[in-house]
């Protein structure tokens, strides 16, 4: 569960994602047991919504400090446009709210 991919097969010089099938599993039982596993890995992935928010997040932040260091003027007025834009709709809530 720590890792995405899973120790390569003495046959296979490439490693395969948790939700592969391996090719060339001749026992059917072998075969069952290694599609449930790649099947569970696959719901346990879609399902694992805090871990895909984490990443999304990281990417974000990512991107975020890579235009910051890339043009950091911009940076700077996203910043105050966006802290603007939070107060206006903050004074409005508050506005909406006191009538």
């Amino acid at each position: 569960m720590s890792s995405d991919a899973v120790a390569p097969l003495p046959s296979s010089p490439v490693a395969l994602p948790r939700t592969a099938v391996p090719i060339g599993v001749g026992d059917p039982v072998e075969q069952a047991r290694a599609e449930l596993k790649a099947a569970l890995a696959a719901i346990e992935q879609k399902a694992n919504v805090p871990r895909r928010v984490g990443r999304a997040v990281d990417d974000g932040i990512t991107k975020a400090r890579d235009f910051q260091c890339r043009n950091p003027a911009a940076a700077a007025v996203a910043v105050i446009v966006g802290a603007v834009a939070v107060g206006a709709a903050v004074w409005g809530f508050v506005r909406l709210y006191t009538r």
